[in-house]
């Protein structure tokens, strides 16, 4: 994006809201380009930019991945106490508000539904 105010061309909030941004998967749309859905930046009372949320579908694979890359390896290649973490982290975040959350998590954990349940049930004990 190149609107903004400094010599890179790129707004400092557009700079600032980036890593939030990429973090939940969304991107930025230019003013011209933005559609009722999409959510303003605004900056002293003017509009500098959008941000598009991503569809719901593929929330969990986007959930999966951000803690694959926070904990540095694949979901079945990590430990029984990083996996523990792992489902700390996408409990959190919200992922297992998701319809058949639990069942995908396990499946790409290479775990059973039980152990993820466990798990679960440890943290909120």
């Amino acid at each position: 994006m190149t609107t903004g105010r400094n010599t890179a061309g790129v707004h400092p909030l557009v700079r600032a809201a980036k890593p939030v941004v990429d973090a939940v998967g969304a991107t930025f749309v230019s003013i011209d380009d933005a559609e009722p859905h999409d959510v303003p930046l605004m900056w002293d009372g003017e509009m500098i930019a959008a941000v598009r949320l991503p569809p719901l579908h593929g929330a969990l694979d986007r959930l999966i991945d951000s803690v694959e890359a926070e904990l540095g390896g694949k979901l079945p290649t990590l430990s029984r106490e990083a996996k523990q973490r792992a489902i700390r982290l996408l409990d959190e975040r919200g992922a297992f508000i998701l319809r058949r959350a639990v069942e995908d998590v396990a499946d790409a954990m290479g775990v059973s539904r039980i152990t993820v349940y466990n798990y679960l049930n440890a943290i909120h004990r």
